[in-house]
């Protein structure tokens, strides 16, 4: 009776084990590098398509913005060690930084300089463009403690001409964040990027 009543809670036991090995795992809390500019901006004034002429410049943004292949993935990467990676479990970005960035870019460029001299292709009828500009995100990621976000980018401003020689810039970003949490380091990820395009728009103008 004794060696039965064991064997009928080991039996339960097992059952609940494998019970709450088929249970799902819960879904990943997904990031978003939100639109809006992280920081106040004065937005320059609107100009139409047909007052945006020489010796103005209208830069024209070269797609697409190259990432390197660790950031063509949707995990949250943390550094590790001397050079290893490590994927933030539980945390995904909700779009592949491949779309987002260029996106974000964009409109950094297009709230810096003013919506009518940013263009990428295709470009209406109408618009000559003085400036071309082509964007390599070399790395993004936080620092082991969690306090920065550091960008490595190079970007080319050429002229479409050939009249001018390009400019090749390559420049490092570090941008805090509000704190250790996952959140914090996404708003730090997306001022990085704005402090990116500001950097562009201070070449072109």
């Amino acid at each position: 009776m004794k060696s039965t009543l064991v064997l009928h809670l080991a039996a339960l036991s097992l059952a609940g084990l494998l019970a709450a090995c088929a249970s799902p795992a819960p879904p990943p809390a997904l990031y978003q590098l939100r639109s809006a500019p992280p920081v106040p901006v004065s937005v320059p004034v609107s100009v139409s398509v047909q007052t945006v002429a020489a010796p103005q410049q209208v830069l024209q943004l070269l797609l697409p913005v190259a990432l390197p292949e660790a950031l063509q993935r949707d995990a949250l990467l943390m550094p590790q060690g001397r050079a290893g990676v490590q994927a933030l479990a539980g945390h995904r970005w909700a779009e592949p930084l491949a779309d987002a960035v260029p996106r974000l870019l964009r409109q950094d460029l297009a709230a810096l300089l003013g919506e009518a001299r940013v263009w990428a292709a295709p470009l209406p009828a109408g618009i000559t463009i003085t400036r071309q500009c082509r964007v390599e995100i070399l790395s993004l990621m936080a620092t082991p403690d969690r306090a920065t976000v550091v960008l490595q980018a190079r970007w080319t401003l050429s002229d479409p001409t050939g009249r001018n020689a390009p400019a090749v810039i390559t420049t490092q970003i570090s941008a805090p964040s509000a704190g250790p949490d996952v959140d914090a380091l996404v708003s730090a990820h997306r001022l990085a990027l704005w402090r990116l395009a500001e950097q562009v728009a201070q070449t072109v103008k």
